[in-house]
């Protein structure tokens, strides 16, 4: 009698539907517990969830926000992305940024802007002045301005707001006269916090570091008058009614940079561009960010308690549920073609960020990655075994451990919804 509780117990357990056996190990397993753990899971064929904890609740996204700018650009961006809007006036070319990110970026350079305005015979004028907020968004860390990943906001990127220093040699040429060698330097090249002058150790080995520099918009072009090989002035100007805009490379290319690589810059940008789409006034990526958040159609309470104030991520204002972003994919599936889509998003154990996910075999997880100290999550597409597609959010807030080891128990409850659904 007292082995036939303990069976009856294992065969009822057993026999549970896949979502009760895993809204069991996510309430009770330490794998989950031991920090604050949220999961949706939801299948848009029977249009009902299938796993619900603490769904409903508030976690610090990182960059999973990269979605809301994809849907964003979705929402506002055309298949080619704008350039440049510029107007002649008598032997004069003004022209303005629409915040597009690739001109001589160092790794997905667009020559439409470099080719325009050398075929032109006016003299050329930039002005910055469709753009005067904030080099960072709101909440980024002050002493990240040394990284990579923290490029500076503007109308006008150019070689992606950083210095790349590569094998002892520095691009853009221009920034080697305030470049010094240090015996007593260390942990790298270091920039300093408010101006354009870098400091790199003597015995530096690192094959490849970027520094973003400090973007203002008599350097911008300064850079580009180097390129161009002719004077490129500055003037402070509105950007005009009747400026005409100029188009570039493909949409998808910068979108698959920014969601493969996690490219903080690319997606605070496609805040700027989309502002660009909708008007000819002054660049305002909030103004964007708040119109496809209204987009979304959240219910009133749900509205109220979300939180989006940065187009990459990097903030820790960012505040959204698993079932929030759950709706967005949904959006985002129903305006973006499978095939497409999954080609733009990183394959689990295949590409981008989620290279190192220990996933054998053909991809069946495509979805966005977001990590920062104590924070990670992966929000996006499974398909099961029996050939379903299924929304997914799960995310890990307030933990300890390392990263990867959330990467890791994140991997097995992926595995596990792929063998039983």
């Amino acid at each position: 009698m007292r082995l036939l509780f303990p069976l009856l117990f294992l065969l009822v357990f057993i026999g549970c539907s896949p979502a009760r056996r895993i809204s069991h190990e996510l309430r009770t397993s330490p794998t989950y517990t031991d920090h604050f753990t949220g999961v949706a899971l939801y299948d848009p064929v029977q249009k009902r969830a299938l796993i619900q904890h603490n769904a409903d609740k508030l976690f610090t996204p990182a960059s999973n926000t990269k979605l809301f700018s994809f849907y964003a650009g979705l929402l506002s961006l055309r298949d080619s992305l704008p350039t440049l809007r510029y107007i002649v006036r008598n032997d004069s070319l003004i022209f303005w940024g629409t915040g597009n990110p690739l001109l001589l970026h160092p790794d997905l350079p667009d020559t439409t802007a470099l080719a325009f305005l050398r075929s032109r015979p006016e003299r050329l004028f930039f002005s910055p002045e469709n753009y005067t907020g904030p080099r960072f968004g709101p909440g980024w860390a002050w002493d990240d301005y040394n990284d990579d990943y923290s490029a500076e906001l503007a109308p006008l990127p150019i070689y992606g707001n950083v210095v790349r220093f590569s094998a002892g040699k520095i691009s853009p040429a221009r920034f080697t006269d305030s470049t010094f060698t240090r015996l007593d330097a260390s942990n790298g090249i270091r920039r300093a916090e408010f101006a354009n002058q870098f400091v790199r150790p003597t015995n530096d080995k690192s094959k490849r570091q970027d520094v973003p520099f400090r973007w203002s918009g008599e350097l911008a072009a300064q850079l580009l008058a180097d390129t161009l090989h002719r004077a490129v002035g500055v003037v402070n100007m509105p950007v005009v009614a009747n400026a005409r805009l100029l188009r570039g490379s493909s949409t998808d290319s910068l979108y698959k940079r920014m969601l493969y690589v996690s490219d903080n810059q690319f997606a605070e940008q496609v805040l700027f561009m989309a502002s660009a789409e909708h008007s000819t006034g002054p660049l305002s990526p909030l103004v964007e960010l708040r119109q496809t958040a209204d987009s979304l159609h959240l219910s009133p309470v749900m509205a109220g308690s979300i939180r989006w104030v940065d187009g990459s991520g990097l903030s820790r204002y960012n505040l959204f549920t698993p079932n929030v972003l759950i709706g967005l994919l949904g959006r985002i599936y129903a305006k973006v073609p499978q095939q497409r889509l999954f080609s733009l998003l990183p394959a689990a154990g295949q590409s981008g960020t989620l290279r190192s996910l220990n996933m054998q075999g053909k991809p069946y997880v495509f979805a966005k990655s977001g990590s920062m100290t104590g924070v990670y999550n992966l929000s996006g597409y499974v398909l099961t075994k029996r050939s379903k597609l299924l929304y997914f959010s799960i995310m890990h807030n307030n933990f300890t451990q390392a990263v990867s080891e959330m990467r890791r128990r994140t991997a097995e409850l992926l595995k596990e919804i792929h063998e039983r659904y």
